[in-house]
């Protein structure tokens, strides 16, 4: 198979440039083609790849603020000529699902989500604090958007979504069929350590809509302590919110954070997330997890076995989740086994089989 991978904007490292670099290891040859390519903020080994990029790579200031530019990028993605590819393999949240691909090439769209801004922008509106006026003037541009997006769905061949969630919104937003196949979690990098040190643990970016204040209000008042790893805009609010028991440790990186993992009590996650990395991290270090009963913990956490839930995303549902969770009733093998069903090679297996099913199975 003749393969490539369409990846929405290359100037920052995030969930989906995790998912981008597994894929590139299935399908080292294939070719990325993308809007924007800031090589000096992406990883050096980004520099080995060939990356085709669109006009707008060459529009001042697109790599720090490419947010303006957003009713450019469907023109930006039909414009790539993609002719002699067999397979192309769009891995999405933004706009790449909407290149045009001859007949005879197999479309494969890895949803990462459904554009949010444009299906859920009330709730993107007041997370991001945009005011009246830039609502208003976003109106019509966002009305748009949704029109491109919803009919550029109907150029994809096939759908996978990255968790139930995601598969719910494809249906909804969409009205398209998709098959489940987990993003891939490091896993291997984060072993099980040897008992716990009693505090709980936050490992996210401080944003509003990451809920971190449910925790901190909870953790503040049962006067339980609690490390914030992480760092965000929401910081500050958040540290006024906090007693001393609350601990902000700002940016740690991948190698600090594995002992955090290791020796926490449990993981507390607090927000909606399409999958959610975090907790199956804190499961591969063998640690349970307290979750909001929605988004993609729903598919990464077992009530009982490895976690268990809050029900409303409220303080007082998860301070009463704490304080009667007991971080010694759950086996840290038992959770370890589960979060590998998460794992790199598993992902890398799973999208291998699928694309090359698809490809033998087109045109039957």
């Amino acid at each position: 198979m003749n393969v490539a991978i369409v990846h929405d904007w290359l100037n920052q490292k995030g969930g989906a440039e995790r998912v981008l670099e597994a894929l590139k290891e299935v399908f080292p040859e294939a070719p990325v083609f993308t809007s924007i390519y800031w090589a000096e903020g992406m990883p050096a080994a980004y520099r080995k790849w060939r990356i085709v990029t669109s006009f707008l790579d060459r529009l001042p200031g697109i790599y720090r603020h490419h947010q303006p530019f957003l009713p450019l990028y469907p023109l930006a993605f039909e414009s790539f000529d993609l002719s002699g590819f067999d397979v192309v393999i769009s891995n999405k949240s933004g706009f790449c699902h909407g290149v045009l691909t001859p007949p005879e090439t197999l479309h494969i769209c890895y949803c990462l989500s459904p554009t949010r801004y444009l299906w859920d922008y009330r709730r993107y509106a007041e997370r991001e604090h945009l005011g009246k006026v830039a609502s208003a003037l976003l109106a019509p541009v966002l009305t748009y958007l949704r029109m491109w997006d919803r009919l550029a769905a109907d150029r994809v061949d096939r759908f996978v979504a990255i968790s139930r969630e995601v598969q719910a919104r494809i249906a909804k937003f969409y009205r398209r069929e998709s098959t489940i196949i987990y993003p891939p979690v490091d896993t291997d990098r984060i072993r099980p350590g040897t008992g716990h040190d009693g505090y709980f643990l936050i490992v996210s970016r401080l944003v509003p809509y990451k809920r971190i204040d449910l925790a901190v209000q909870a953790f503040t008042e049962l006067g339980l302590p609690l490390k914030i790893a992480g760092d965000g805009r929401d910081r500050k609010r958040l540290e006024a919110l906090a007693g001393p028991n609350v601990e902000f440790l700002g940016e740690v990186d991948d190698q600090a954070v594995v002992p955090l993992f290791q020796r926490c009590a449990a993981l507390v996650f607090p927000g909606v997330e399409d999958f959610g990395i975090a907790p199956v991290e804190a499961q591969a270090a063998g640690r349970p997890v307290i979750a909001y009963a929605a988004g993609g913990a729903l598919d990464t956490v077992i009530e009982g076995e490895t976690g268990t839930f809050f029900h409303e995303p409220t303080s007082q549902a998860l301070k009463e989740a704490v304080a009667s969770f007991d971080p010694d009733a759950y086996d840290p093998a038992r959770i370890r086994a589960h979060a590998e069903r998460f794992s790199r090679a598993r992902f890398q297996e799973e999208i291998r089989r699928f694309v090359e099913e698809q490809y033998a199975s087109r045109g039957t």
